[in-house]
């Protein structure tokens, strides 16, 4: 069984746990094969997206002539084909956000993906997120490419599902992967009945070096950590004003940012406008490794999202047995439990995150630690990334006995 992986941007800092589930999908004896659209490849930082990148192939390497002559190569050996393609991109891009002419590019894109997944003899595409490379895939199966399917996280696929032609892209694919249950009640608003059998929940899974790790105590210290690309969306605003409203009651502790993005700087104004160089310290871009020690090192995890799927930074901070402060949004709550493996708070609200601060600062280091353990139980029973990629392995052994009508 030969499989492909199309995804935007990869190998990235943040799509570590895409790497994690394809490795544990090769593990299950399946030959998979790595295409992305665009590189990132000034931004790698760990050995293993390096290694990764190396086995990637980059679709808009091929430059302008290159998406040209795979479109030409198309039409003149499948015209009717490229016609009705054509006729497929032209309809998505009319009512989409991105437009006819970045469709039209999304078109040459499948022609070269096309091509690439002849010579591999690939038999099955999966995508991760339902955006644009979604979209190339969708194209690709209509040029005559293999079956494809999805991995949808959110939110941003719940945003905007009209401008992206979630709908269709849900009708013409074999199956599509939810991480959560509440992404998979959101498919559901966006597809027929009919369709409702295709969506899956296959969750992220945790990497070993987190779940498997032996329980490290939690630091004397009190510290906070908070991983993730410093973006509106994770709610770094709001938290530094928690900090600050703590500061001022005469709490003292440390919170720790890893992680880097375009909010820096206006975040880096607002510690500096409440005076809070000495409680908040940023790392920039970490390794796994950096991001398991900077977890070991704090006592609880703090995570104020406006907009998730279900992230995996919870995940490995639970795996750590480390408890999670996060907020009642979209997948969180069916990893995190208030009183038992953490607190949450309403997304936004900076008195009940103020609040759920402090009550962690108070709270004793053993039960602390008794909270921690509770998470790292719990994500072990459902984020084990082997036991996840069977789940997706066995969907793609019955993609592949289907059989399809393929060019190649």
């Amino acid at each position: 069984m030969k499989i492909a992986y199309l995804i935007n941007q990869y190998p990235k800092v943040s799509h570590s746990f895409i790497r994690r589930e394809l490795l544990a999908v090769e593990a299950q004896g399946v030959e998979v094969s790595r295409f992305s659209i665009r590189s990132l490849e000034s931004e790698l930082v760990d050995t293993a997206d390096q290694q990764e990148y190396e086995k990637t192939r980059f679709i808009l390497r091929v430059g302008i002539w290159g998406l040209l002559w795979n479109l030409f190569r198309v039409g003149f050996t499948h015209p009717w084909r490229l016609g009705q393609s054509g006729w497929l991109a032209l309809k998505l891009g009319w009512g989409s956000e991105r437009g006819v002419v970045l469709h039209g590019i999304y078109l040459a894109e499948a022609c070269v993906l096309l091509h690439w997944l002849s010579q591999a003899k690939i038999e099955h595409l999966h995508v991760h997120f339902g955006t644009n490379s979604a979209t190339v895939a969708l194209l690709c199966q209509a040029l005559g490419g293999p079956p494809y399917s999805f991995t949808v996280h959110g939110p941003e696929e719940f945003d905007k599902p009209g401008a992206i032609a979630l709908p269709e892209k849900i009708k013409q694919a074999k199956f599509v992967v939810a991480i959560s249950s509440f992404g998979k009640s959101q498919l559901f608003r966006w597809c027929n009945y009919q369709d409702w059998s295709k969506i899956q929940i296959v969750h992220c899974g945790v990497d070993p070096m987190f779940l498997d790790h032996p329980f490290v105590p939690l630091p004397s210290e009190r510290r906070f950590v908070c991983v993730g690309r410093l973006s509106e969306q994770k709610g770094h605003l709001i938290l530094v004003e928690a900090v600050s409203k703590l500061v001022e009651a005469g709490f003292e502790f440390k919170l720790v940012f890893v992680g880097d993005g375009p909010l820096r700087n206006e975040i880096e104004q607002l510690i500096n406008r409440f005076g809070l160089e000495n409680y908040i310290e940023i790392t920039g871009w970490a390794t796994n490794t950096q991001v398991q020690q900077y977890i070991l090192s704090s006592q609880v995890f703090v995570l104020p999202s406006f907009a998730e799927g279900l992230p995996v930074v919870l995940m490995e901070a639970l795996a750590l047995s480390r408890p999670v402060i996060s907020t009642y949004i979209a997948g969180i709550p069916e990893l995190v439990e208030p009183g038992q493996n953490g607190w949450l708070v309403p997304a936004g609200s900076l008195e009940d995150l103020t609040l759920a601060l402090k009550t962690a600062l108070t709270t004793p280091l053993e039960d602390l630690a008794t909270m921690g353990k509770l998470g790292a139980a719990k994500v072990a029973k459902d984020h084990n990334i082997n036991i996840e990629a069977q789940k997706l392995t066995q969907l793609f052994k019955e993609s592949c006995q289907a059989g399809k009508d393929v060019l190649y």
